[in-house]
């Protein structure tokens, strides 16, 4: 999801590491899946790229899912 985000603002793994102060290898290591993000990490990475980060989570959780039940 965050390749789509990056890649639909038009920004390379390099332009994006910029407005992050982080390196590219670093982006590339997120996208590969090689490396986890933080939470603040995710919310500069969607404003960075110009898209709310809620709307970014709702695209990733799924906007129709339901919530597990909790097993007590």
């Amino acid at each position: 999801m965050l390749v789509q985000v990056r890649a639909a603002a038009g920004l390379t793994q390099a332009q994006l590491a910029q407005r992050l102060e982080v390196g590219q290898s670093y982006v590339s290591k997120i996208e590969r899946g090689e490396a986890y993000v933080d939470v603040m990490l995710f919310v500069d990475w969607c404003l960075a790229c110009g898209t709310r980060p809620g709307l970014v989570w709702e695209r990733i959780a799924g906007v129709d899912a339901k919530p597990a039940a909790v097993s007590r």
